[in-house]
């Protein structure tokens, strides 16, 4: 189980640099909607040992929450 939940959190931390490289023409809410969508993903897959829902669920919160940070 421990292999599974690894290789889940590498798997999702590559797909998330590569997303961040898409963010250069973003607007700034939209970086922040981004990366709290890929920090939450990665965090509701660990809290959740890899499953599937609370990976999702968690990418669904983070950008909620990226979404409605002021960055400056």
């Amino acid at each position: 189980m421990k292999t599974m939940q690894k290789l889940t959190a590498t798997a999702i931390t590559v797909v998330m640099l590569l997303g961040l490289g898409a963010c250069d023409g973003m607007s700034r809410r939209g970086q922040n909607t981004a990366i709290g969508a890929g920090v939450g993903a990665v965090g509701g897959a660990v809290l959740t040992n890899g499953s599937a829902l609370g990976t999702v669920g968690g990418a669904a919160v983070g950008g909620v929450i990226g979404n409605h940070i002021n960055g400056h």
